[in-house]
């Protein structure tokens, strides 16, 4: 099923990604909300977060904390002593799609624990890799285990190769490691970067699109329904059921996108009241703009509650930030650039 999913996003959705693979997946985004800084991901450990992204995977610690902090517990409305360290990780060179890795003290369970195929959940992180054998050997060699026996290699009908393998996380997170050949594109110069896309499963996908479109302002990259005998038959979907597949970015932006995927005529469990902290997994995203006024103003115009917490101080920086939420409930914070990075 991954196949055919990842075979439709190369297909509709690669276009104006592939120009900033050949540059290196350098930061490439405007200064809007085209993709998200930081992917916020609580963990019951930071020690081994820390060893996968930084010590397998060459990402940075580009800033950290230890110890209560007060702005960010008053910013996620629990104690500052909930939390107990903090560490934002980055693709060397970029500062989009990031990691922001917190350590509860005491934490929830996993936002996926038990969750099945269909649930409405934040669900996997997709991670570009260059040289998938390469990269998978030396992952065996350091331990690390794999969903499937092998990776999968597929060719996409407009000639574009890609390769790609599931690996369990730390706090139940999925993530997909993802690599595209073709003559079309050099491979990214770093062994692993991303985030690429964050893959969300919702309930209502025309919901879903219209918030993405029409309030954050993202571009539909590639949009795509799966249906038929032969989609039902390998996922195990009942007759008339499809999926419904889209992406959301900028093009030439290949960090920080959002994927969005609806199981239409399934009826799953709805586990994003669990993406709250301090469950671990992963819980929300953040965007970065020059003034948030103008998207207030919007979000007012369209009826949609948001929070306003002033001006806080996190590992992003120092400035007001608001808070809303998805119609499938997905936390999305926005932080006004002010004295930080």
């Amino acid at each position: 099923m991954q196949k055919l999913l990842r075979c439709l996003w190369l297909i509709g959705g690669l276009s104006g990604t592939s120009a900033a693979l050949a540059q290196g997946l350098t930061d490439v985004a405007p200064r809007e909300m085209s993709s998200f800084t930081a992917v916020t991901i609580g963990v019951a450990d930071i020690d081994p977060a820390i060893a996968l992204w930084v010590d397998d995977f060459g990402f940075e610690v580009v800033a950290e904390r230890t110890g209560p902090d007060a702005d960010l517990a008053s910013l996620w409305s629990i104690g500052a002593g909930d939390i107990a360290r903090q560490a934002l990780v980055a693709t060397p060179g970029s500062r989009l799609g990031m990691l922001h890795l917190v350590e509860f003290a005491d934490p929830d369970p996993p936002v996926r624990e038990g969750a099945q195929v269909f649930d409405a959940v934040p669900k996997n992180l997709d991670i570009y890799v260059r040289d998938m054998p390469a990269r998978l050997a030396a992952l065996s060699a350091r331990g690390r285990e794999f969903r499937n026996n092998e990776y999968s290699e597929v060719t996409a009908p407009n000639g574009i190769v890609f390769r790609e393998m599931h690996m369990p996380g730390h706090d139940l997170i999925n993530i997909v490691l993802l690599e595209i050949l073709g003559d079309s594109m050099t491979v990214p110069e770093r062994d692993f970067a991303g985030v690429g896309p964050l893959i969300l499963i919702v309930d209502d996908a025309d919901a879903e699109k219209a918030f993405y479109r029409d309030i954050i302002g993202l571009d539909m990259l590639s949009d795509n329904i799966l249906e038929g005998p032969e989609v039902e038959a390998m996922i195990g979907l009942p007759p008339g059921a499809a999926l419904d597949v889209s992406i959301w970015g900028r093009a030439g932006a290949p960090y920080g996108q959002i994927e969005v995927i609806d199981y239409r005529g399934v009826d799953g469990n709805d586990l994003y009241p669990r993406a709250r902290p301090p469950s671990t997994g992963i819980l929300h995203v953040s965007y970065e703009l020059d003034r948030i006024e103008p998207l207030m103003r919007k979000l007012d115009d369209r009826h949609i509650g948001f929070s306003e917490h002033g001006v806080v101080t996190t590992l992003l920086g120092r400035g007001p930030v608001l808070s809303f939420r998805s119609p499938a409930g997905f936390r999305i914070e926005v932080h006004e650039r002010g004295n930080g990075r």
